[in-house]
This record gives structure tokens, sequence and C-alpha cells, in this order.
């Protein structure tokens, strides 16, 4: 009995030993590396010790976060705590991300869209495509073509597995309403939104994957074919062929699996397989590579990685009309530090993709700055500002205001300008003249 007691005393006694000490040693000896997680996660850098800093707390509260974030296992302890949330609770630990019926994810601002929650309103989206379409006819006089293309939506796309406390659905949505004005104002328009629907049933392999927010790669490549498509069409000419030389199908990954992994579970969620594509660029002596400007979201990534520049010469993508590639994925390249006229001029072919969720803001910028470069208007973008934002308000506020705009119209005509050049003038002399 005395021995059985001895035992039992050294077992608690390293127990207890362990208990304390474990913490100390996986704070040494664990690898983060074993159980990174993904997306934008920003981990606070050590704090090295002041007096300075200890005197006004900065070294406690800077200390303290660092240890509460660099603690041994801490990866494997959040991806287990997300875990339990989503199996248990059907949450997502991740930012904007909603989970559907049956798992099926989405990131809210689709489901926001395709409900009309943030709908811009009939005017703003008519003003939208007039511009557009005074770019479109101008950049034809200069035997150019703007093609305007409309990527489909998670939402739109699997509407069924959304959850029904985002019910009821307002009639009227960006994408309806800029689908419409698009067809009758007769731009190029190229609506994936709704071929995607249309041959979702009928499609040989997933157009879209259960746990990516992004068309699929299957999806992304018909997409591009039809892209060059009907570039060859506007153009008269022949593009470089893409051609499929094999499918494989697989468990989703990568851009099929995009806001899975944002999650940072522990297992991997069970999903029908996707088709990964293997394909080959044909040229000829009768094929041409028009020069392409791609303005988009995330969205042309898909098309971009499958080697779409290739049907192209001196393409460039303006991702969010902020970096250029290819040449920032070297080193970085701002739209800011390029002259908007010049860029044009280089190239034949200028294509904007949004998708229902960025809809909103289609062009990012570009569309404004286009207009008013061939309106001859400079506008001043002063940097750190919202200068231009400001000015749009102006031109918003003097529409809406009878009496104002007459005036303005009246000013057009004594100027022989436009009345939008009129309105965007009138707008920055208000602004650079208040106090």
């Amino acid at each position: 009995m005395e021995k059985f007691k001895e035992i039992v005393k050294h077992v608690l006694l390293i127990t207890i030993f362990i208990v304390l000490w474990t913490p100390f040693a996986i704070q040494y000896f664990t690898d983060e590396d074993f159980f990174p997680l993904k997306g934008a996660v920003t981990l606070p850098s050590d704090i090295t010790f002041s007096k300075k800093e200890w005197i006004s707390a900065e070294y406690q509260q800077k200390k303290e976060e660092y240890l509460n974030t660099s603690f041994g296992f801490r990866s494997l302890f959040v991806r287990l705590n997300n875990q339990i949330a989503f199996n248990f609770f059907k949450k997502a630990k991740a930012n904007g991300v909603i989970v559907g019926k049956e798992n099926y994810l989405y990131e809210e601002g689709y489901i926001n869209a395709y409900y009309g929650k943030d709908y811009l309103g009939d005017d703003s989206i008519s003003h939208t495509i007039e511009r557009l379409k005074f770019i479109s006819d101008t950049l034809s006089k200069l035997g150019k073509q703007l093609i305007v293309v409309f990527a489909p939506g998670k939402a739109s796309f699997f509407s069924e597995y959304i959850p029904d406390s985002y019910l009821p659905r307002s009639e009227k949505t960006n994408y309806k309403t800029f689908s419409v004005k698009a067809k009758e104002s007769q731009l190029n328009v190229i609506d994936f939104n709704k071929w995607f629907i249309d041959n979702k049933s009928t499609s040989k392999y997933p157009l879209y994957p259960k746990y990516g927010i992004h068309w699929s790669v299957y999806g992304a490549l018909l997409a591009a074919d039809s892209l060059t498509r009907k570039i060859g069409d506007l153009r008269h000419v022949v593009l470089p062929k893409i051609k499929i030389m094999e499918i494989r199908m697989d468990k989703p990954f990568d851009s099929d699996y995009d806001i899975a992994d944002g999650m940072n579970l522990i297992l991997k969620n069970s999903s029908f397989e996707m088709a990964y594509p293997k394909i080959d660029i044909e040229h000829s002596d009768k094929t041409t590579k028009p020069k392409t400007l791609v303005i988009s979201d995330s969205y042309y990534w898909g098309l971009y990685n499958l080697g779409i520049s290739n049907c192209f010469q001196n393409d460039h993508f303006w991702y969010y009309n902020k970096q250029v590639f290819p040449e920032s994925a070297t080193n970085e390249l701002l739209t800011d530090n390029l002259n908007i006229g010049e860029e044009i001029n280089k190239h034949d072919v200028i294509v904007i993709i949004a998708t229902e969720a960025t809809l909103p803001k289609i062009g990012w910028g570009f569309i404004e700055k286009t207009e008013n470069h061939y309106k001859g208007i400079v506008v001043k973008i002063k940097k750190d500002s919202t200068y231009y934002n400001k000015v749009n308000e102006f031109i918003q506020l003097i529409r809406s205001n009878e009496k104002w705009l007459i005036d303005a119209t009246k000013r057009a005509k004594e100027k022989n300008i436009s009345v939008d050049s009129s309105l965007v003038l009138e707008a920055m002399w208000q602004l650079d003249h208040s106090k």
C-alpha cells in the first residue's frame, strides 16, 4: 500500500511538472510552420525593453500582445476553434464569410448585391452607362474597342444555398439595371453572369466551386475563350486559339478552395470534384495578337493565370485600377504614376470587368478619368485626399437643384462644351474656392 502511494505521489509530481513546463517548452521548440495560418494574418513583433516605454506602459502592452499571439501551437488552437465554430454553429471565423445551406460558402458582399441591398439607383447607373458609351464611341473613332464584362457572382449562381435570413430580395439590383441599360446603349458587353446561370445544369464540368468565391478554373477557361473570340469579332481578326490538351478531375484546391482556406480549419471540407484543364495556345501565320488593357477585380486572375496574355501583345492588367501587371509582379507599378492618354494609345482593346459585388465601383476611377481625358478636362486629384469623390458628390448636388442645373447648362452652351464638362468645371470651382 505504501509503495502504491509512493508511485501515485511520483506520478502526480511528474504530471504537475509536465503541465507547468509544457508551455515554456512549446514556446521554444514548436515551429509555427507546422500549422501556418492562411489569409491576412498579421502578428505583432517582439519589443525590446526600454525604460521610457516601461514608464509609459507601452512596453507591457506590446509585450502582452506579442505573447498572446506567439505561444506554441497557437495556429493549431486557432484552427481548432474555427473548426468547432464551423461544425457546431455554422459560423465562419473569417471576415465577411457566410456559411450557407449544406455548408456552401459565400462572401457577404455577393449576397447583399444579389438581394439588391447595395443598389446605386437608376440615375447613378444611367450616368455610368452614359460615360461608358461616350468612351466606347470615342475609342471606336480611334480604331479601338471597349468591352464591358459582367463576371458571374456566386450568390446568383448558387442562390438556392443562401441562408433564408437574407430574404426578401429587392426587385432592383445593380446587375439587373446595368445589364439592361448596357444592352440598350449598344455597348460591347459579355454577360457571363447570365451565361453561367443558363448553363449551370448542362455544363460538362462545374462552373463554380462550393468553397471558392471565384469562377472555377474550368469556368475561367470558358470565359477566356469567349473573351478572345469577342475581341477577334470586333477587330475582324483571328486571335491565337486556346486549346484544351487534357482535363484532370481532382478535389478542389487553390482558387477553387480559397474561402475555405481563409477560414483556417483543421479538416478539409468534402466537395464534388473540380475540373483542372491543361491548355496550349496555338499560333499561326493567320493569327493576330491585339494590344489589350484589362481593368478588373480579382476575377481576371483566373484568366491571367491560365495564360490568356499569350493571346495578346503589350497586354496589361490593372488590378482594381491600382497595380499594373505584369510589371508589379517584380517591382510594384501603380496606375497613379501613369498618363491615362498615353496608356490608352498603346492598346487596341480596353476591357473592363466587374462582378455583381464590385459593380458599384466598376472601373475604380478609370471610367471617370478616361472620360475627363477625352473631354479635355484635367482633374487635379490631390494626393492623400478624396478630392475627386467630392467633385462627383458636388455634381450630384448640382443635378438635384433644378435652377443650378439650368445655369450650368447655359454656361455649357456659352463655352461650347458638354453639360457634363460644365458640371465638372462648376464642381471643381466651388470646391477650390470654398473655405
